[in-house]
């Protein structure tokens, strides 16, 4: 099997929102695919099917975090992509979980409500043969039925909710897209030390 020219390399950017913030991280890690001169499409999971990942030589894929894991749409792409189709796949997702390797209570929320997307991914690239080339995490706005949860839930102590709503509802901010954006190139680098 011939190796794929690295700068003729097809790559699609394809997520799940509810509340637009995975789509901002989906069009910053878009616009720096093609800032680095590949060949990309950016589109919603509504959009296409596993099948459709096979015609595409890197996809990126976006979720946002639903009861501790990955939204249902994503997990039936992940689910249905054919074993052995060896599929180059870098994930990522926004959550509203304080971010990991801070304190050890943001770092058992997090462990408690969004770490089960990054370990969706390892599972899918265990069982399908997955190439996951990295996976990026970062915070995103809560809806209202969902702060009210949280609230109601997981930080029903009033001064650490208003610690935490205060932060949470800025992101992603443009911290999270640089990041976004460095993650895509790490990604991309990946990709082509791959391909070479």
């Amino acid at each position: 099997m011939s190796k794929v020219k690295v700068r003729e390399a097809n790559v699609l950017v394809v997520y799940f929102t509810q509340t637009g913030n995975t789509e901002k991280v989906a069009r910053a890690i878009y616009d720096e695919v093609l800032s680095s001169g590949y060949e990309a499409q950016l589109k919603d999971v509504k959009e296409i099917t596993a099948i459709d990942l096979s015609k595409y030589d890197l996809v990126f894929l976006g979720s946002a975090c639903h009861s501790a894991n990955l939204a249902t749409p994503v997990l039936k792409i992940l689910a249905d992509i054919p074993p052995e189709s060896r599929l180059k796949v870098a994930g990522f997702a926004t959550h509203s979980s304080p971010r990991p390797g801070g304190s050890e209570r943001d770092q058992e929320l997090y462990d408690r409500w969004a770490s089960g997307c990054i370990k969706s991914f390892e599972k899918a690239a265990h069982e399908t043969r997955l190439d996951l080339l990295g996976y990026f995490g970062c915070q995103g706005a809560a809806s209202l039925p969902i702060e009210e949860f949280i609230h109601s839930t997981i930080i029903p102590n009033e001064e650490e909710w208003q610690t935490y709503v205060s932060s949470i509802r800025k992101h992603p901010d443009t911290t999270d897209i640089e990041e976004a954006k460095e993650f895509a190139r790490n990604v991309l680098i990946e990709y082509r030390n791959k391909c070479l």
